[in-house]
């Protein structure tokens, strides 16, 4: 068996010539090659190549917290074109990264397709496929007949169609066949087989390793440490060293934004659940433990970046942990999800499978509820979510959001109802207090660009809700309904005022309860979802019956 070639980050530079496509794996900091794209960025700055550069980013490469990522080839023609599920992103008072700042004034090609997507486009060119055809994306912004994931005027038309099967309308995204792919592992062996064990997922590294390597490409893969050959055990080993050319040696890199390493991530060590912190009594709070009373037990969950994200941890809090097993895109089953930039790792996760497998389950509906955030909603009940005019770095992108949305049974989005400095208390009685509102709404006429879909989503038989510190709201055949208000706000004032457009109000609308707005724990208690209340009773039937 050949040795793989163990190079340093410079050297392996070398390996990526003008014009080449690249594939990197990544999820901002988590699985993030840092030490080999530094390498590829300084070789640039010495020589000005490579230059005119695609590269390929299923999930964001790299964080605002240290780990430079993409920004390290956001340099002036080294780069021609970028297609990413998301990008680097971080607080609007922060300065935006160079990739976006190259966006924004038109110097590079970039678009924003879901990262499920972009998983599955590297298994079509793996297997020399053409493309995929997908609903994912339909009468969305990443539609050819609105903005076709296009992120600036100079970024073409080119790589997604509409075609019809069957009489049907589908999604065909073209395959992109790398010529590099750049990787991230915990240990490599001398013949360059990889091992995962300190990783928080393995992400997407051994489509995009396939993918280069059937259409003679090379594969850098990034390491924390060497090991003997064939020293590791054939069930660890989660890519091949068929497939990897080069090795490049990083002990030092992170396993994820702020974190150098943390067993718990990696499913090596289980630590006790009271080490979590209480999630602090505000508002947001309220809107997470609103979300939770949705929840069922036994469910399978997805859930999203931002207040989303406190959902776990309220039940955590509730001593209602593992009533529920939740997903992640980046690959981790079960556990309790990460907050704020070390978003998707959990701790002591039941499973950790690659993320182009987390996507079969996601985009075939195999869950019960999706939990995400927004940032608008119009009188469709459509949502954005990716993008924010004048300060797009405060949002990722899309991500996985539309391969979620796009067959999730329930979803249920949560936010602030008001953007902007605003003076809302929690009342001692369980309810709020709006001295001073925030000076814009998010239930806007039109949302400036379309991540979810209303219509299309009640055409597909979904339940939608969409949860705020002030009510609950429903999307209906009629529209947007008010079914739920917070004690101490006026409907008219507080609510429909305070919408661009009118919203209904149900006929037995309800006070949300003062419980949520108190700090004392809830005492949530879960039903069993339907459909495994009917999978028990068949279980228990089977069981009754005579064995061989």
């Amino acid at each position: 068996m050949k040795k793989a070639h163990v190079l340093t980050a410079r050297q392996a530079a070398e390996l990526v010539s003008d014009g080449d496509v690249v594939t990197i794996s990544s999820s901002s900091a988590l699985g993030c090659p840092d030490a080999v794209l530094e390498g590829l960025g300084r070789r640039y700055g010495e020589t000005e190549s490579p230059r005119d550069l695609t590269t390929l980013h299923p999930i964001a490469a790299g964080d605002m917290w240290g780990v430079k990522g993409i920004d390290h080839l956001a340099q002036p023609g080294m780069l021609r074109r970028v297609i990413a599920g998301s990008y680097p992103s971080g607080p609007s008072s922060a300065e935006p990264p160079a990739i976006w700042q190259q966006i924004e004034q038109g110097e590079v090609e970039a678009y924003n397709f879901p990262s499920g997507i972009l998983f599955q486009m590297h298994r079509a060119a793996a297997s020399r496929q053409p493309g995929m055809y997908t609903p994912v994306g339909l009468n969305t912004f990443a539609d050819p007949r609105q903005e076709g994931g296009r992120m600036n005027e100079t970024t073409p038309r080119d790589i997604v169609e509409v075609q019809q099967v069957d009489g049907q309308d589908y999604l065909f995204f073209r395959s992109i066949a790398p010529d590099v792919a750049i990787i991230r592992a915990t240990t490599a062996d001398e013949f360059g087989n990889l091992t995962f064990e300190d990783e928080g997922s393995p992400l997407g590294a051994l489509d995009q390793a396939y993918a280069a390597h059937n259409h003679g490409g090379v594969v850098i893969a990034q390491v924390k440490r060497m090991a003997e050959g064939g020293s590791l055990s054939p069930q660890q080993v989660r890519i091949p060293g068929i497939l990897v050319d080069a090795i490049v040696l990083a002990p030092d890199q992170k396993q994820t934004t702020n974190t150098p390493y943390d067993p718990a991530i990696s499913g090596q060590l289980r630590r006790p659940l009271s080490e979590l912190d209480a999630v602090p009594h505000s508002l947001e709070k309220v809107i997470a433990r609103r979300a939770a009373r949705e929840l069922r037990n036994g469910e399978t969950v997805n859930l999203g970046f931002g207040v989303s994200a406190l959902v776990p941890h309220v039940l955590n809090e509730e001593s209602r942990s593992e009533a529920v097993t939740w997903v992640l895109e980046q690959g981790a089953v079960g556990g309790v999800p990460l907050l704020d930039f070390a978003f998707g790792c959990s701790m002591n996760p039941d499973a950790i499978v690659q993320s182009a497998d987390q996507f079969t389950l996601l985009q075939g509906g195999g869950f019960q509820h999706a939990l995400l955030s927004f940032m608008q909603i119009d009188r469709n009940g459509n949502v954005n979510v990716h993008h924010l005019p004048r300060r797009r770095h405060v949002t990722a992108g899309v991500g996985g959001f539309i391969d979620i949305t796009t067959s999730a049974p329930t979803i249920v989005f949560m936010g602030a109802f008001t953007a902007g400095r605003r003076s809302i208390e929690l009342t001692d009685a369980g309810g709020l207090e709006i001295s001073e509102d925030g000076p814009h709404t998010k239930l806007v006429d039109e949302v400036s660009s379309v991540t979810f879909n209303g219509r299309q989503a009640l055409e597909r038989g979904q339940k939608v809700m969409y949860v705020t510190e002030r009510c609950v709201l429903e999307l209906r055949e009629e529209g947007l309904v008010v079914t739920e208000l917070a004690p101490g706000v006026d409907l008219e004032r507080d609510v429909l005022s305070r919408s661009d457009f009118p919203l209904h109000v149900a006929e037995d609308l309800k006070e949300m309860d003062p419980a949520l707005f108190r700090p004392e724990l809830l005492g949530i208690t879960m039903a069993v979802h339907p459909d495994h209340e009917r999978v028990r009773r068949l279980l228990e039937t089977a069981t009754e019956a005579p064995d061989e």
